[in-house]
């Protein structure tokens, strides 16, 4: 892949995105976006991957919107198309005005591999918005967030509203945005956010550990399957809606080669081979949602 501002590398079932901007603190463009959408679309098509670590280069994980532009950031003129009718009114469906850190946790959202959140440094804005459709957050010690979005005039981002409230509470989220206020790590700990904090050397070691037993253990249909049901579980109205759900993927899978293999290594105390790949051996229900229209 051709890659301008993140790194990739795959090993051993492992791969590794590093947002790779480090003399900006990794600040986030609309070609960091896109480059990172990309290597996702890849990500879910190479069944050489079993699970995903990101992290920043440098000091910072990412310090939120490269604000360059000036005055002009946030006002869509930069996004092609100008979404600016008649009247000077607003077409607000125009594909163009989308905003690009959503489109991101979409993305991430969709994805069919785990993916854990290495935040070596400042998490600002969609520095730390992206993370929300990420699985498993680590931080190092030097860490800090903030949802800074009333401080710079606008409002939360990249689908910030959905995720947030469902991992840290209502009252916790709602205070965090108000008050724009960046955290120390040490701040965010008891909230549900994150899951470890790491000092700096040891920051990947436990991020790479925690996909190494995911990797080494798992049926990757099976963790796609997870990862898609629970994230999507979210949603659901009754536990009936779940139950509906789970009897199909129990029955599917349990009709696969993975499901056998699954007990007899276990019976036999052996490691499994599972050999059901995600791009061929989804069950024939998937997905069993319809992806919703912008507009």
């Amino acid at each position: 892949m051709n890659l301008q501002f993140l790194l990739y590398k795959l090993e051993d079932g492992i791969a590794t995105i590093t947002f790779n901007r480090p003399d900006k603190l990794n600040a986030f463009t609309p070609t960091m976006a896109d480059e990172l959408i990309a290597v996702l679309d890849h990500i879910d098509e190479d069944d050489k991957v079993k699970a995903v670590v990101i992290t920043g280069a440098g000091r910072a994980f990412c310090a939120g919107a490269d604000l360059s532009s000036g005055k002009d950031t946030f006002n869509g003129e930069g996004n092609g198309e100008s979404a600016v009718r008649a009247g000077n009114t607003l077409d607000y469906s125009d594909e163009s005005v989308r905003d690009i850190g959503g489109l991101v946790t979409l993305r991430l959202y969709r994805c069919l591999k785990p993916i854990i959140a290495a935040i070596n440094g400042p998490a600002v804005g969609v520095g730390i918005t992206m993370t929300l459709a990420m699985d498993i957050r680590l931080a190092s010690e030097n860490a800090k967030i903030g949802f800074v979005f009333t401080r710079r005039g606008i409002a939360p981002e990249a689908a910030s509203s959905f995720f947030l409230p469902r991992i840290v509470g209502i009252s916790r989220a709602l205070e965090w945005c108000f008050s724009g206020r960046i955290y120390p790590i040490s701040e965010v700990m008891d909230s549900g956010l994150i899951r470890k904090v790491c000092s700096e050397q040891e920051l990947l070691v436990e991020a790479y550990a925690i996909a190494r037993e995911i990797v080494d253990n798992t049926a990757p249909v099976s963790v796609a399957l997870t990862r898609q049901m629970l994230w999507r579980g979210l949603d659901m109205n009754h536990p009936m809606d779940a139950h509906k759900l789970d009897s199909r993927v129990i029955l599917s899978r349990g009709r696969s080669s993975d499901a056998a293999e699954g007990v007899v290594s276990f019976i036999e105390k052996r490691p499994p081979e599972f050999k059901n790949q995600v791009s061929k051996d989804m069950p024939d229900f998937y997905p069993w949602w319809d992806e919703p229209k912008y507009f």
